[in-house]
């Protein structure tokens, strides 16, 4: 079989996504744990938190 026939098969056919979903998801993966890095390295947990808490706060009425 010629090699342009498998890589437009793979291309355009069904196969086409194969290994995409775990690609976009680890990537994903990546992006959340440096947020959770940076946001940890500037110490901004603490003010997080708080103003969840009082957000939570202002809306039941405590």
């Amino acid at each position: 079989m010629d090699w342009t026939v498998t890589v437009a098969g793979r291309i355009r056919g069904r196969q086409r996504d194969a290994g995409a979903g775990f690609v976009e998801y680890a990537g994903l993966m990546i992006l959340i744990a440096g947020i959770f890095t940076l946001i940890d390295g500037l110490g901004l947990d603490g003010q997080i938190s708080g103003a969840i808490g009082e957000a939570v706060a202002s809306v039941v009425g405590g």
